[in-house]
């Protein structure tokens, strides 16, 4: 039985180390692939936000459409690159938050759950995979765990 547990005492312990390194990553990658791709289709498209500004929630609601877009497309652009290399991570972490939560809003919020019907699915599963990002950080393989063990250690 002994053997048993420290196999798995072994086991765990290397799980752990992995998962330092490479369980926050693949949350960081995931989400810089959904919000670039959004963040191009805004780049490279027309503002259709005018269609949508009055479902914004306030204080989005009063700022014009053109701000809202440039700051939309930007967030999702730079935030993606930010998430991919691990820099500012909780910074761009609670800007996506936020455009998430407007978005959820505004867009997706009276079409159900379904993502089929464009509903808050997506929205739903991009907040709760945010929450590790935001509270523990980016993990050991990024710039910021880099730069704090390096300015930061006694």
């Amino acid at each position: 039985m002994n053997a048993i547990v420290n196999l798995y005492a072994g086991l765990t312990t290397r799980l752990d180390q992995a998962g330092s390194c490479l369980g926050l990553l693949g949350i960081r990658l995931l989400l810089a692939w959904e919000f670039w791709e959004a963040g191009v289709m805004k780049y490279t498209g027309e503002n259709w936000f005018i269609n949508i500004q009055e479902d914004f929630p306030f204080p989005f609601s009063v700022v014009p459409v053109d701000i809202s877009w440039f700051l939309a497309t930007w967030s999702e652009l730079l935030g993606t690159v930010a998430l991919v290399i691990g820099l500012g991570t909780r910074f761009f972490s609670v800007s996506l938050i936020i455009l998430t939560i407007v978005a959820w809003v505004s867009v997706h919020s009276g079409n159900g759950y379904n993502v089929c019907d464009n509903g808050y699915k997506l929205p739903l599963m991009y907040l709760v995979m945010f929450v590790p990002l935001l509270l523990s950080g980016p993990g050991k393989l990024s710039l910021d765990h880099w730069l704090a063990r390096r300015f930061m250690a006694n």
